[in-house]
């Protein structure tokens, strides 16, 4: 039984362009860069310092009568005022992006970031409109489709969709994300709506009047126009560029070699995957014995909730591999992009720091990520890119990494890493994965802090906060990320980690040391 289907690359890229319109002969004509936005907040002159919010992964359900994304949601409540936006690193909707989960696992958690607080039930999913800037990146969860067969059995009365609604609280509704249709509707200025004749150029003219050395774009304004321009995008704000990537379409990893050793790895990797599918129909079984009313057991369905959901994705991944007859698309149209665009920000003197943000993290030491095929062509690809770069800009960059900051999902947990010598220019750039938000956490690897390849030491991580313990004393902390921003010139990273920990059926806040990055 498959719970969530994935998109091929090719898909989700063609959809994507359809929705926003790419390089329309209107768009063209007025020399709209549909990849960059200007946030239009009255602040970003005033002070070159400042502070933004993050959140990850975190599109989760009730959780059987606690709601671990409405506690990091109230946790940063306080610190909304002195925050320009937040950004999400994606996976706003589990468990296949649903259009129908924005109002209970979206807006209702961060109803104070919406205008129309006080009216929040009543804020349709693709009418949101921000008070607080919110930034997101697409995660894989947002271009989940629900297989045929599952959404089949969702519009009866069939055991299995009673199971999966009323034991495990999967968020598995009557259909899936539309390949990323629904995210683009609650967040991209979708472009593909406009039908009639003269809308979409009296469109372009109100919208797209910020003027960049890259031509016009499209004008962020908090509290009255709050689209995005694309899948991916960059925005400048007091001298520090961000560049926001879809990850999911460079994360397709190679075909298994038709040579003795690939025949062996597809044996081995058939086989895991036999074993996974055997394991969810051991959870469904179990999970039909539990009561949700009694507390234990309703931790037991948590547990459960967690570990088929960590199934799903190890065997998405394994299907990745075990593909035949494909060839390997990777989005080269955006990693070019990024790369010409990191030149630019590299040589322009008003930039004074740089920080990317996507969905799969490189570089993990999260149990189920850290080796999946996926992250590791994650990785490979940026790499790439960099290396390109470095060899574009030469001593520019005077010692400094490329990147000041990466920050990613998609491993639920926090953590805080830095490459070592990487042999490539990926070197001494620190990570933060800001992936536990909301859904099932995870715990970090038995294999320990240090990451290797091939005998050579390539990252480090100095902070793990993930899911800990056994039984009655299972520790669930949950976290977002406040980042303030300091310094004139280079600037410093103040990293503070806000944590709402569930412990033994109640809540507690923990309050950490806060890391600071400064890069020399």
């Amino acid at each position: 039984m498959k719970l969530v289907s994935d998109p091929a690359i090719a898909n989700k890229i063609r959809k994507m362009n359809q929705r926003v319109r790419w390089e329309d002969p209107l768009i063209v004509e007025r020399n709209i860069d549909q990849t960059r936005l200007v946030l239009e907040d009255g602040q970003t002159d005033n002070n070159s310092e400042f502070s933004f919010l993050v959140v990850g992964d975190s599109g989760s359900g009730k959780h059987r009568g606690h709601n671990p994304q409405r506690q990091v949601a109230e946790l940063m409540l306080p610190h909304h005022n002195e925050s320009r936006f937040m950004l999400h690193t994606g996976d706003v909707i589990y468990l296949v992006g649903s259009s129908e989960y924005y109002q209970q696992n979206f807006i209702q958690p961060y109803r104070e970031f919406l205008v129309g607080t006080e009216h929040s039930k009543q804020i349709a999913y693709d009418q949101m409109i921000f008070k607080l800037p919110v930034l997101p990146v697409l995660g894989n969860h947002d271009y989940y489709n629900l297989p045929i067969l599952l959404s089949l059995a969702s519009l009866t009365t069939l055991p299995i969709r009673h199971l999966l609604r009323s034991r495990l609280d999967l968020d598995v509704g009557l259909h899936g994300s539309g390949t990323g249709d629904a995210y683009a509707r609650a967040f991209l200025d979708y472009l593909k709506a406009f039908k009639l004749p003269g809308e979409l150029a009296s469109h372009l003219d109100e919208y797209y009047t910020a003027k960049t050395d890259t031509g016009r774009c499209l004008l962020y304004q908090p509290g009255q126009f709050t689209r995005l321009p694309n899948r991916y995008y960059t925005f400048r704000y007091s001298g520090i560029d961000f560049f926001a990537l879809d990850s999911n379409t460079f994360n397709d990893p190679p075909p298994l070699p038709k040579t003795k050793e690939g025949e062996a790895n597809r044996k081995l990797l058939e086989k895991r995957r036999e074993d996974f599918e055997q394991e969810k129909l051991e959870i469904i079984e179990n999970s039909s014995k539990l009561r949700p009313e009694n507390p234990s057991e309703a931790d037991q369905l948590d547990d459960f909730h967690a570990k088929m959901s960590q199934i799903e994705e190890l065997i998405v991944d394994i299907d990745k591999q075990l593909a035949t007859n494909k060839t390997t698309l990777t989005d080269i149209e955006q990693l070019d992009w990024l790369k010409q665009r990191l030149i630019a920000s590299w040589n322009n003197s008003e930039v004074r720091g740089r920080v990317i943000y996507f969905h799969h993290p490189p570089y993990v030491t999260e149990a189920t990520k850290w080796q999946q095929a996926q992250t590791l062509m994650v990785r490979d690809r940026l790499r790439g890119v960099l290396d390109a770069v470095a060899k574009e800009i030469g001593s520019l960059t005077q010692g400094r990494p490329l990147v000041d900051l990466v920050l990613n999902g998609h491993a639920h947990c926090l953590e805080h890493l830095e490459t070592m010598d990487t042999g490539h220019a990926d070197s001494h750039i620190h990570w933060v994965v800001c992936g536990g938000s909301g859904f099932s956490l995870r715990r970090q690897r038995i294999e320990g802090a240090d990451l290797m390849e091939e005998n050579r030491l390539v990252a480090r991580s100095h902070l793990f906060i993930g899911r800990s313990g056994q039984g009655s004393q299972k520790r669930r902390p949950y976290s977002g990320l406040r980042i303030d921003v300091k310094g004139d010139g280079q600037p410093k990273f103040i990293i503070r980690p806000l944590i709402a920990e569930w412990y033994q059926r109640q809540w507690h806040n923990r309050e950490l040391e806060p890391l600071i990055i400064k890069n020399q």
